[in-house]
């Protein structure tokens, strides 16, 4: 049976805190897939849905597009979606156009384990709750519905939470009540409109249900969802990568970033994947065969990897022109970021500059070291091909095909997209030898930060300890300027220290700041 599914997304998600600040509700990650992805995948091919839109409307659009280019969907823009005169009412009449036959209806927060039966007949779902008194409920009698109480009105004797999925068959009769409620009908939403079915039969069904609505529900669908081996992503606000169905489709807010990321693959043709799709706000690309190194490394393997990264790293030779723009370059994006990001980072944790003891050790005030920093020593970088984010997490190893290739590169280099600074890169894989991403996500740390003392530890892996030990022998037999390098890292730690959340931003700073003071001490 081919039919329409209704799933409203106009809504500003405000239950989700930070989390839908740059992003619609319904692309919430749910174990690295948007949550809207995982409702869609339940629903036959051959299922048409209705998409109501509103709050960064534009985005669920984009994503559809990449994901699912062959599904037919139709989109209708909720007025108003916020404010006076919205409610989830408004965003179904507006809907009703496309839905004039059976349809379903699944809100944007709710997932469910079960197959979800068509809409051959009325029914409502129901869960299992020891609490529901933030829910509207359904009382049953024979596996019928025959009442649907609003939260104030719960009989704990034979209620059900009622859970924001159900099947409308009889369209007619659904739509003549939603047109007559007025304000009721867009406040109370569907269940207005399947109160008038009640007399003509709605049939109960009970899911496993998973709810996205709210943090403390969004964490617990996600530790159920949660797969072994599975991604170790550390959530940003304004980025996400999801996978799926073969594809990883990265998102920024930012669409230079995402333009800027789409020109660059093609400069790094051969050592990344190859971009299959792009939209102003995402792009795809079909997943790259292999493993993350940092399940898989191994010393020899890292050996081969720097040996892989020699041959990527194409130096550049700059006529003085250029060369003092490129020097110019490095200055803004080492210092002037570091500047901005540092202030960022107060401003987001509430924080300021002070001389706290770190790990029992006296510190000066970080500006004191900013300042004193020869930032022309470190703006003398050395320009060539660069990817800008390259650790452990963002390259893969294929054992079968005996071939590396690397994830996430950066957008650019202070606005250059082809020329970067290789001590960056350099800097980037010693932050990933020194932070370990799969223990991180794993709360492997801790931090305690008080009015006049930080204290903080971090649970380190012993092969990436081993490679650290090598990687600086290397880099010193060729050449290069380890203690530059060991600084740039440092103030890697200070600058992505306001991009990410509690308490792990607590924790990249005072690792950086106690790094930095160790390093200028010998300059």
């Amino acid at each position: 049976m081919s039919y329409r599914v209704c799933i409203p997304c106009a809504g500003t998600g405000s239950r989700l805190g930070p989390l839908t600040r740059f992003i619609n509700k319904a692309l919430v990650s749910v174990a690295n897939r948007p949550a809207l992805a995982h409702i869609i995948d339940k629903f036959p091919t051959d299922s048409e849905f209705v998409i109501a839109l509103g709050y960064k409307g534009h985005l669920i659009k984009e994503f559809l597009a990449l994901a699912y280019p062959s599904r037919t969907f139709f989109f209708v823009q909720v007025s108003p979606y916020e404010g006076e005169g919205s409610g989830l009412g408004r965003s179904l009449l507006a809907c009703q156009e496309f839905l004039q036959q059976p349809f379903v209806f699944n809100s944007c927060d709710t997932l469910v384990a079960e197959t979800i039966p068509p809409p051959e007949y009325n029914w409502m779902g129901y869960a299992e709750r020891h609490s529901f008194e933030q829910y509207r409920t359904v009382e049953l009698q024979d596996g019928l519905v025959r009442v649907i109480a609003e939260k104030s009105d719960v009989d704990d004797g034979r209620a059900k939470p009622y859970i924001g999925l159900a099947a409308v068959n009889d369209h007619d009769e659904f739509w003549s009540m939603m047109l007559h409620g007025g304000d009721n009908a867009i406040l109370t939403g569907e269940v207005h409109g399947l109160r008038g079915l009640l007399p003509l039969k709605i049939h109960a069904h009970g899911f496993t249900w998973h709810d996205t609505g709210n943090l403390p529900a969004l964490e617990r669908t996600r530790e159920a969802y949660s797969r072994p081996n599975q991604p170790n992503i550390l959530e940003k606000a304004n980025e996400a990568i999801w996978f799926h169905q073969g594809q990883v489709i990265k998102f920024s807010d930012d669409p230079r970033f995402i333009d800027n990321r789409v020109k660059r693959a093609g400069i790094l043709r051969g050592y990344v994947p190859r971009i299959t799709g792009a939209q102003p706000h995402m792009y795809s690309y079909d997943e790259a065969p292999g493993e993350v190194l940092s399940k898989v490394v191994t010393l020899p393997l890292f050996e081969r990897l720097l040996g892989h990264c020699t041959t990527f790293w194409a130096r550049r030779e700059l006529a003085p022109s250029e060369l003092h723009v490129f020097h110019n370059d490095c200055m803004k994006f080492y210092k002037e970021k570091t500047l901005e990001r540092v202030d960022l980072f107060y401003k987001t944790f509430g924080r300021c500059d002070g001389a706290e003891t770190i790990n029992d050790r006296p510190m000066p005030r970080l500006s004191f070291m900013l300042q004193g920093l020869n930032w022309d020593w470190l703006a003398a970088g050395i320009p060539g091909r660069f990817h800008g984010d390259l650790h452990f997490e963002n390259i893969l190893w294929n054992v079968q095909g005996q071939q590396f290739t690397f994830l996430d590169w950066r957008q650019d280099f202070a606005g250059d997209l082809s020329t970067g600074d290789l001590y960056y890169d350099l800097a980037k894989i010693l932050h990933g030898l020194i932070v370990c991403h799969e223990l991180i996500a794993a709360n492997q740390f801790r931090i305690q930060w008080e009015a006049d003392r930080i204290d903080y530890d971090f649970h380190r892996k012993q092969v990436l300890v081993a490679c650290e030990a090598y990687f600086y022998r290397w880099m010193g037999g060729l050449g290069f300027d380890v203690r530059k390098v060991k600084v740039l890292t440092a103030l890697i730690f200070l600058n992505i220290a306001a991009l990410h959340h509690e308490p792990y931003g607590l924790l990249l700073y005072a690792l950086g700041k106690a790094m930095l003071a160790s390093e200028l001490e010998g300059l």
